[in-house]
């Protein structure tokens, strides 16, 4: 008789399942089980330095065709730029139905002036984005400067004798080829660290947080519903993705990201879930690392919902135009800030002063951030995911797997 032998993904549901209940029935033992979250996020975040720079290096500098991976850049630029707008478009049309700010009272929260203190101007941004050292963007998480870094690196190699430029790239492809297996051993571990992210979050908040401000929650998930059908369908129907194929290796990136709240967590498996189904790795490694500081689906349609349920909360009434001038705001500031803690609520906090809201929302807001948390990070990762499909298609290279 076969025994029955459960999938990756069934085991992170398990997980998930087990921890919910430790961290209702238990939250103390939910919250002590915090360092088992910590220990997996630090292996994930661990691969993504060396994985996205070899990964960059062998695509650019190994495909010696500078000018196609200029094109790639300004096409990933224009998506990026048309999904996050109407990310923005539909968070500003759902808070505006629902109203979920109206009666709510503001109350100051001392967290709230840390997140203050952190924003960020436009000029801070596009400064943040080149790295000082290699070494410390790697150490710190920053994926854009690491972008940044392997882009003109490449560009460098590229321009090199042949002689000298292969031990590198046949350095860097074997690098690659290493963290793409480190990555399957630590994912051994995922449904471990999960579990933990879920109890602790539970143990910590308790279950009547998903009843606190109950409306802005129900609202952003509803948008991000909206959103994923509408917006995800529309895509997946133009560029002719085939959708249970899609669907079958997003599932395990997005449950990452929606339990541990974390886009890095759900990085190298989503880079090798997309090459699994056709995706070259060059466009792969290209696409998503940048997806994640221009294309932040899920973080800008809740920037847009979270501003305006502030105003209502504070009885300010916007007309259309300022509401505008608004999303024109949140869509600039939310470039190249993924690496910064609490980078939605740094980015809300500036656009709150920008405007003269008062900045006790951001205070309101934090309550139930991590709920939040959940559902715009998962929608990041599968719309970073979707747009490296959607690239490869329009470079006229996607070849999914028969089946």
């Amino acid at each position: 008789m076969k025994l029955y032998k459960p999938t990756l993904t069934q085991w992170i549901f398990i997980g998930m399942g087990i921890g919910l209940m430790v961290g209702w029935l238990s939250p103390d033992v939910g919250s002590s089980l915090r360092p088992l979250s910590i220990i997996f996020l630090r292996l994930i975040k661990s691969i993504i330095a060396p994985l996205i720079f070899a990964t960059l290096v062998v695509g650019i500098a190994g495909h010696g065709n500078l000018k196609q991976v200029g094109r790639m850049g300004l096409k990933s630029i224009i998506y990026f730029e048309v999904i996050t707008t109407l990310a923005l478009l539909i968070g500003l049309a759902a808070v505006n139905f629902t109203q979920p700010g109206v009666g709510v009272e503001l109350h100051q929260d001392p967290q709230a002036a840390d997140i203050v203190a952190k924003k960020q101007t436009i000029i801070d941004v596009i400064t943040h984005i080149v790295p000082q050292s290699f070494f410390q963007a790697a150490a710190e998480g920053e994926v854009l400067q690491i972008v940044v870094f392997a882009i003109i690196f490449s560009f460098a190699l590229a321009l090199v004798p042949q002689e000298k430029r292969k031990p590198i790239l046949d350095f860097c492809d074997s690098l690659a080829e290493t963290m793409f297996k480190f990555t399957s051993i630590v994912m051994r571990y995922a449904p471990i660290g999960v579990g933990a992210a879920i109890a602790v979050t539970v143990g910590h908040k308790g279950l009547g947080v998903l009843k606190n401000l109950g409306m802005l929650i129900f609202t952003m998930y509803g948008a991000l519903t909206i959103f994923i059908v509408l917006v995800f369908g529309a895509v997946v129907l133009i560029a002719r993705i085939p959708l249970r194929q899609f669907f079958r290796a997003v599932k395990e990136p997005a449950l990452i990201a929606f339990s541990t709240t974390s886009s890095e967590a759900a990085l190298p498996k989503a880079m090798e879930s997309m090459e699994a189904i056709g995706v070259p790795r060059r466009i792969v490694s290209f696409v998503i690392p940048t997806g994640y500081s221009f294309n932040l689906d899920g973080s800008t349609l809740y920037l847009s919902l979270a501003a305006i349920f502030v105003a209502q909360a504070a009885g300010v009434e916007l007309t259309f135009g300022q509401q505008i001038l608004m999303m024109l705001t949140l869509m600039l500031t939310s470039k190249g800030v993924a690496g910064v803690p609490r980078a939605s609520l740094v980015i809300l906090a500036g656009t709150l002063s920008s405007f003269g809201l008062p900045l006790e929302g951001v205070a309101v807001i934090l309550g139930i951030d991590e709920i939040m948390d959940m559902g715009r990070t998962t929608v990041n990762v599968i719309g970073n995911c979707l747009a490296s499909v959607v690239i490869a298609r329009w470079e006229g290279e996607f070849k999914p797997p028969p089946g």
